[in-house]
């Protein structure tokens, strides 16, 4: 008798941690240290991280996947807050998790009509202080999201980002000893990775 191939074991589920290592791993292109030990600290192998990120594209483009926010009630459960929200004409609802990475940061999901997802990204969490940013140094990789660049640096001009999850802001910023630049910052799900300082700096 020819054997039976034995069967596949089943997956294992996607796990808030999971997506924890997902969001490391689109922000590894700009902080490669940071990452390592930011999954070092979550407990997690490299080889996790890359399986993670993995399951989570063969999800999203999946053409018989789940909805966003379905997809990420599955992986965070019930929110820890919803709200409404007005964004410019638009009504819609903010649903807010904590993500024990980065204590003070919630990942929030904007959700329009029908639950339809039009915004994922980290934001600071009700009730946390928000970085004092006056100058250029301020602006360390992790350090604000992006309403906090662009409140504390205005005019700030929104740039298109060169993936779904980044985003770019131009800016002017003095730097300690009071010249100004202009300045491209960088997010990737709504948190600073770096920024670029483009010509010289203006009195």
């Amino acid at each position: 008798m020819v054997p039976m191939p034995s069967a596949k074991p089943p997956a294992s589920p996607f796990t808030a941690l999971d997506l924890q290592l997902v969001l490391l791993r689109r922000m590894a292109d700009f902080n490669p240290g940071p990452v390592e030990d930011a999954r070092r600290a979550l407990g997690a192998s490299p080889a996790r991280m890359r399986e993670a990120n993995k399951r989570w594209q063969a999800m999203v483009r999946s053409p018989r996947s789940r909805p966003a926010l379905s997809r990420y009630r599955s992986v965070l459960g019930e929110p820890e807050s919803r709200a409404p929200r007005r964004v410019g004409d638009l009504d819609c609802e903010a649903w807010q998790w904590p993500v024990p990475l980065w204590p003070d940061l919630r990942f929030e999901v904007l959700t329009g009509p029908g639950g339809a997802v039009w915004n994922e990204w980290l934001v600071r969490a009700p009730g946390a202080a928000p970085p004092a940013l006056r100058t250029l140094e301020d602006l360390t990789p992790w350090s604000c999201t992006v309403d906090e660049a662009a409140r504390a640096f205005p005019p700030a001009r929104p740039l298109e980002g060169t993936a779904p999850t980044r985003r770019g802001l131009a800016l002017t910023a003095p730097d300690a000893r009071g010249a100004r630049h202009e300045v491209v910052a960088e997010f990737t799900w709504g948190l600073l990775q770096r920024t670029a300082v483009s010509g010289p700096p203006r009195p």
